[in-house]
């Protein structure tokens, strides 16, 4: 029989904050890291001024400062999580096997940063002072294995690119790999830093974003009537999964089980979900049934919920079908509220958010949630809730069709 997949250490990096500790407090107290950033970036022209980012974050608080410079900020962000990770899981890694130890990290785009600052100096400056660090900067695979470098995991190793969903297949992919007896430990989770212009320029074309640039703090408002899209955030988000007999041998402590992960394509649209929910649905019921568990046992959804007029309808109506009459009595809640949609980190940051709301007990409200939707009738936490929770999943759903969920039982 194959052995339990747990998790037993978090890192996240994100504009509430750095470690667990930071996070939960920020998503506790309510705070949104959402802000204007034409102060930080070249926006002129751009519909859109909001964004969450991080505020002061150092490199070289998790790796040195010269390597720092050789790497894109999307893989400094990562090994940073990474490295809160192993720190919160207490792992000990001169006693580690690192042959039987993996990486898997999701990104939805990569060293776009280095891609554009490049970009501009091929043009100004021409071919010649193209930076020699742009490849290994630029290529999405580099997370995984900048990681890899940090800690000396030699084991399975490589990069995940899946849009929205990027982390959270990660994440599952990683469990599958202990599953099957390839690895005993696996950091597995996402980065994202995109924070740039011509990412914006971009997402305000297709109309994906919000522009409520007056009110910030308002402005990401999953499955609340008035949404006008989602706010692009940055961070990163890792979990150290275990096998369950080498996180006892160890003596470590553990989140939850990882008991289930469905993965599924729309097929329908590039970027937007099927109006049935017919993809989301098929990912959800692939995690509850892997994980052997009903319903009307599940306690709590942290959504995928980008406050974006196609996506939360069709999560409603997903999590409707999934769950029948079990999802009237549901919690869900979004947690981009607070910290806006980070992309191909977001699965990774809401799986930790997710797992922490079950250690304590706890559902931080969606913010901004102030008129119903008729499309979007569930319970949705307008306000904080302390409940139990001893099952709940994490959707992540990406451009693509590409949808993921993951599925935590906590014992006890």
């Amino acid at each position: 029989m194959p052995d339990r997949v747990v998790v037993t250490g978090l890192g996240p990096v994100t504009s509430l904050g750095e470690g667990v500790g930071p996070f939960w407090e920020g998503l506790r107290a309510g705070r949104t890291g959402v802000r204007r950033v034409d102060d930080l970036i070249d926006l002129e022209g751009i519909d859109v001024l909001i964004g969450a980012p991080l505020v002061g974050f150092d490199p070289a608080r998790y790796l040195d400062a010269k390597k720092a410079r050789r790497m894109d900020r999307s893989a400094q962000l990562a090994v940073a999580a990474a490295r809160l990770a192993v720190e919160d899981a207490g792992l000990d890694l001169m006693k580690l096997d690192r042959d039987r130890a993996g990486v898997v990290a999701g990104t939805g785009i990569g060293g776009m940063e280095t891609f554009a600052e490049n970009f501009d100096v091929l043009r100004d400056r021409g071919p010649r002072r193209v930076s020699p660090f742009f490849v290994p900067r630029m290529m999405p695979n580099a997370l995984a294995g900048e990681i890899s470098i940090a800690f000396g995991f030699r084991g399975a190793n490589f990069g995940v690119v899946s849009a929205c969903a990027s982390a959270a297949h990660a994440i599952g992919v990683g469990a599958g790999l202990i599953r099957s007896g390839a690895a005993d430990c696996v950091l597995a989770g996402g980065a994202e830093a995109v924070l740039i212009r011509i990412t914006f320029a971009g997402f305000a074309r297709i109309g994906a974003v919000s522009t409520r640039n007056d009110e910030p703090e308002r402005a990401s408002r999953p499955f609340d009537r008035d949404r006008d899209g989602f706010v692009l955030g940055e961070g990163a988000g890792f979990l150290l999964l275990e096998s369950e007999r080498h996180a006892q041998a160890r003596g470590s402590s553990i989140y939850a089980d990882l008991a289930g992960f469905g993965m599924s394509a729309d097929a329908t649209h590039i970027t937007a979900p099927a109006e049935d929910g017919s993809g989301m649905r098929r990912a959800m019921e692939l995690a509850i049934a892997g994980a052997g568990v009903t319903p009307s046992e599940i306690d709590y959804i942290n959504a995928h919920g980008t406050s974006t007029p196609l996506n939360d309808p069709a999560e409603s109506l997903a999590i409707r079908s999934a769950l029948g009459d079990a999802a009237r009595q549901v919690r869900v809640s979004s947690t981009k509220s607070q910290i806006g949609h980070l992309l191909g980190a977001a699965g990774g940051v809401e799986a930790i958010a997710t797992l922490l709301s079950m250690q304590d007990g706890y559902i931080p409200a969606t913010l901004n949630y102030e008129t119903p939707d008729p499309a979007c009738d569930l319970d949705y936490t307008p306000e904080p809730v302390s409940t139990p929770i001893r099952v709940a999943l994490s959707n992540s759903f990406g451009f693509g069709g590409q949808n993921a969920a993951l599925l935590f039982v906590r014992d006890g």
